[in-house]
């Protein structure tokens, strides 16, 4: 069943987590460190009850690990996806996400590092393979171009080579691409709903993860929810979203100087 669409660009208050608008597929965007960002998430997965969670944190194989293990166990469930070892930010914040579906099937879309080098040396469509048009691999208007090599070079404190940002853009749309295939693929295994777990970078309308699944799957209903710290100067590219406190953390852009 087509389920209604939903009002673009609103923002909205935790509250509003507990009553969202209807969608095949909602998109959670997250500043991953942040521990409200994932309090916020877990709860509306408890009010979604979705059949599959999507993370972009985990991959498949660390996916199937955890197929066994008790989702309230946090020490358990941090040893079995090796979380120490991958670089994300405490398990401890994350697990919640994990409890508000004790049923839901898990399925992880993170892109292997091989595969992102191998889409910065040449394109994601070709290391992405079939179905690259449908997911919009192809090449992008100019404009969209220099918008997101911009936003790379921001991202990494202006400490980028310009040679590089090309395949930085080429290495988050095949991240795009990964997470919004593995989504229809669970939409498709489990009849949804399905939430993705994700940054808030995929979470963007305009050209990230609900602008593929449009193009690959045109019936699929997507809410797209952006969480931020410091209110936009714009009205930002989700759905729906929400402004929370900052948390302290150390300049980012210090391991560059």
């Amino acid at each position: 069943m087509i389920l209604t669409s939903v009002v673009r660009a609103d923002q909205i208050g935790t509250n509003i987590l507990k009553d969202l608008p209807k969608a095949d597929i909602y998109i959670l965007g997250e500043i991953h460190d942040n521990p409200t960002h994932h309090d916020n998430q877990a709860l509306a997965i408890s009010r979604i009850a979705p059949q599959a969670i999507v993370f972009e944190m985990i991959s498949p194989d660390q996916a199937k690990a955890i197929e066994d293990v008790d989702r309230g166990d946090q020490t358990a469930m941090a040893r079995a996806l090796q979380w120490d070892e991958s670089g994300w930010p405490d398990f401890a914040i994350y697990h919640p996400i994990f409890k508000a579906a004790p049923n839901a099937t898990i399925f992880g879309a993170a892109v292997g590092r091989d595969d992102l080098i191998a889409a910065m040396k040449s394109t994601a469509a070709t290391t992405f393979g079939k179905d690259a048009d449908a997911f919009l691999l192809g090449p992008l208007p100019q404009d969209q171009q220099m918008q997101r090599e911009t936003l790379q070079l921001a991202a990494h404190c202006d400490a980028l080579p310009a040679e590089m940002l090309p395949g930085m853009v080429e290495a988050q749309r095949l991240r795009d691409a990964v997470l919004s295939r593995t989504t229809l693929e669970a939409l498709d295994e489990t009849d949804g709903p399905v939430v993705v777990i994700t940054g808030n970078g995929h979470a963007r309308t305009d050209w990230a993860m609900p602008a593929k699944i449009k193009s690959a799957r045109p019936t699929v209903t997507v809410l797209s929810i952006g969480q931020l710290e410091t209110t936009p100067n714009s009205t930002p590219p989700y759905d729906l979203w929400l402004i929370t406190d900052p948390i302290d953390r150390p300049d980012p852009c210090e391991q560059f100087r």
